[in-house]
């Protein structure tokens, strides 16, 4: 191998050889110094662009983005609330011993996405929970803009979201939020949203004989269903990482469950059930 008898300049952006010898000899030795080792925050699920590859989204992931808040919930505020988390593939291999320790009784965990995505560790997540002693279900991340409600309704029952007497097994969710892949609302009128929505809800009901539990923030639901006040009937579960759970979208006057941080102390998103564990065992139960 050639050696460089002088050092390599940068001008304009390009570098410029000031030695003798080789431009391929100087670059041979150069190279595994220009190499940038991948961040310890990396992750494969950006594509081109920094856009999400599909499949990979997750509850929250625009919230933090949209809503411009993040906080703690207000101390004191635990009385009658029940702890839980919520994981999808991005989490990989769970700690649930160290969640239940923590006081972590209830989890959810994303089984599909449109239909054709399936979470490859869900079994391995959804029956950890359970073994620990968690109530667990199942979510399913949707997107309208790739096929309608009832195909994705019939994907997700079909693939981990069905549900089971015993008292161990929470109503299935749709978790309806920001597009993390394009247009916020998926490029879709209110009224085709509400529409689709409906569609979802309804076969998954028609299905399982449950109504499912509906994830959202409040600022996309204003903006993406014209805060359709259609839905009082479900379950609501609010995302807002503030001290608060704040104002809720129309319809609803309580919310049944509250996703109010993604950095808690321990591995996944962190929520509270609006209620006694018992009462969390009665919603399981139907």
């Amino acid at each position: 191998m050639g050696r460089v008898r002088r050092p390599i300049a940068v001008a304009d952006g390009r570098f410029r050889l000031l030695a003798s010898g080789s431009l391929l000899a100087a670059l041979s030795i150069l190279s595994p110094l220009l190499t940038v080792p991948a961040s310890a925050g990396d992750t494969p699920d950006r594509g081109a662009g920094d856009t999400p590859v599909r499949g990979t989204a997750h509850m929250g992931m625009g919230v933090l983005a949209h809503d411009g808040e993040h906080g703690r919930p207000v101390p004191g505020a635990r009385a009658a609330q029940t702890e839980g988390v919520d994981v999808s593939s991005h989490q990989g291999v769970v700690d649930w011993p160290t969640l239940w320790n923590s006081g972590v009784k209830w989890a959810y965990v994303k089984a599909t996405e449109g239909t054709s995505y399936t979470n490859p560790e869900y079994g391995r997540q959804y029956g950890g929970s359970y073994d620990v002693g968690m109530v667990r279900g199942a979510y399913h991340f949707g997107t309208p803009d790739t096929a309608g409600g009832a195909a994705q309704a019939d994907w997700f029952v079909d693939h981990g979201g069905a549900w089971a007497e015993g008292g161990r097994t929470l109503p299935g969710v749709l978790d309806i939020e920001w597009n993390p892949y394009g247009s916020s609302c998926y490029g879709r009128t209110p009224g085709q949203l509400v529409s689709w929505i409906r569609d979802f809800v309804d076969r998954y009901k028609a299905r399982t004989g449950r109504a499912a539990v509906i994830y959202t923030s409040t600022s996309w639901w204003k903006q993406c269903t014209g805060d359709s006040d259609a839905f009082g009937a479900n379950p609501l579960w609010i995302a807002r990482y503030a001290s608060t759970p704040g104002t809720l979208p129309a319809g609803w006057t309580k919310h049944t469950m509250w996703q109010y941080t993604s950095t808690g102390p321990t591995v996944g998103d962190h929520d509270r059930f609006n209620g006694t564990l018992d009462q969390l065992t009665e919603l399981a139960a139907g």
